[in-house]
């Protein structure tokens, strides 16, 4: 089970670099169940629409930024416990990340994002 919920974090973290709507928002309903729960310190939304919207909304934000994965995923049983980074794809990051997730039937049910 580690190998499948580290892939699907990977897939995960993929999706916050994909500027194409049509293709991120695939990639969303694949990865995430119907009634998704996402939580940071920023938003409390339900739903792959609400996050489709939260993702662009970012992605506007942080134009030309890059998300990636720092580190290994941490999982057990339906649980995973990760780190990414997010800034210029050449230099210093400008957020850190460390995000919880819970999976239900191979997509992310819940998640938990906490930025440092």
């Amino acid at each position: 089970m580690s190998s499948d919920i580290t892939a699907l974090v990977k897939k995960y973290i993929e999706t916050w670099n994909i500027l194409d709507a049509d293709q991120r928002r695939a990639a969303i309903d694949a990865l995430f169940t119907e009634d998704v729960e996402y939580v940071d310190n920023n938003v409390q939304i339900e739903g792959r629409a609400a996050l489709d919207d939260y993702i662009a909304q970012t992605q506007k934000e942080l134009a030309g930024a890059v998300f990636s994965l720092a580190g290994e995923v941490s999982s057990h049983h339906d649980l995973a416990r990760f780190t990414w980074h997010v800034g210029p794809a050449d230099g210093q990051p400008i957020a850190i990340g460390y995000d919880f997730a819970a999976v239900e039937n191979g997509q992310v049910r819940r998640l938990y994002g906490f930025f440092s």
